[in-house]
């Protein structure tokens, strides 16, 4: 079963930061994009972040563009999610994704794997 793991997620107050990571077995999306997107309670799921498969390439949503960062470790098989100045309406569970293609994109259903989530809780 493939696994795709999210960490790092918890509550922060507003104007805090938290750093995310995401790995997955490096056979798995190692020649992948990889994504992040986020689900707040009563919203549709939403694309936060998307890199290409040697990290060379990123898309931020505008939404959190200034504020996130998105990195990738090739070797590791490990993407982060640095959130800094975080708002309240970051709020939401955050999930990892594998991408069917070598480049990321927003498009949640050209993903092929994705993990359980883990919940962002910004307080204001």
């Amino acid at each position: 079963q493939v696994q795709v793991i999210e960490s790092g997620g918890g509550l922060v107050q507003a104007g805090g930061s938290l750093r995310l990571s995401c790995t997955t077995a490096r056979r798995t999306s190692g020649n992948n994009g990889m994504s992040w997107f986020r689900q707040a309670p009563g919203k549709e799921r939403e694309f936060v972040a998307t890199t290409s498969w040697n990290g060379a390439s990123t898309i931020i949503a505008d939404s959190v563009k200034g504020r996130f960062t998105l990195s990738r470790d090739v070797a590791k098989a490990t993407v982060y999610l640095q959130m800094d100045s975080l708002k309240p309406e970051d709020t939401g569970v955050y999930y990892c994704a594998v991408a069917l293609s070598a480049y990321g994109t927003r498009d949640s259903s050209r993903h092929r794997y994705w993990g359980q989530g883990t919940q962002v809780t910004v307080s204001s």
